[in-house]
């Protein structure tokens, strides 16, 4: 059996593209972050899910995803070519405290920020949300409504104190066009803020 015939063929950036963008995907422990890179990646995305243990059972608080058995220890990583001449680079982060010094490392050189949130856990997206501003990065907020808790934008917006100039959408991130909408509202918000 010849094994180079079984062996996938490799999917390389298009010789047309001029342009690369980074984008990071963030938000709190159990928002979906895995999930959304994996839904919209053209690529077999990166994942560094490891299960969880007894030894994170103190730390890692799965009140809001009791199901939950995997994290991510380092990263996501996932591309989607925009056009012919555009591509963007996923960069999900860890969403625990204790793997915030990742943060800084990852946020160089980022165009952006995408902070997913869940709208049952509304309050642990504040230390998201700080460590973006931290880093200086332009961000969008897109409420992962994968839970039959429902706010409308403004409530959104007040309870997470977003400037008005902030984009809010909603998305689902098992849902790659539902994905991709999200991913457009900050794309739109970076390209009349960086212009």
């Amino acid at each position: 059996m010849d094994s180079k015939a079984s062996m996938p063929k490799p999917s390389y950036v298009s010789g047309s593209v001029t342009t690369a963008a980074k984008i990071l995907v963030v938000g709190h422990f159990a928002v979906g972050k895995t999930t959304y890179i994996g839904s919209l990646s053209e690529i077999p995305p990166l994942r560094t899910e490891e299960r969880m243990t007894q030894a994170s059972a103190h730390v890692d608080d799965l009140a809001g995803a009791p199901d939950k058995v995997t994290t991510t220890v380092a990263l996501d990583f996932g591309r989607l070519t925009l056009g012919d001449e555009v591509v963007l680079y996923l960069f999900g982060t860890p969403g625990q405290q204790r793997f915030v010094q990742l943060w800084e490392d990852m946020a160089r050189g980022a165009l952006g920020a995408l902070i997913l949130v869940d709208p049952a856990r509304l309050a642990d997206s504040f230390p998201v949300i700080e460590l973006v501003e931290k880093y200086g990065l332009e961000y969008s907020i897109a409420v992962n409504s994968f839970t039959d808790v429902l706010y409308e934008e403004a409530e959104i917006r007040e309870a997470l104190d977003l400037l008005p100039d902030t984009p809010v959408s909603y998305c689902d991130a098992r849902d790659r066009a539902s994905s991709a909408r999200s991913l457009i509202t900050l794309v739109k918000h970076l390209l009349v803020r960086t212009a």
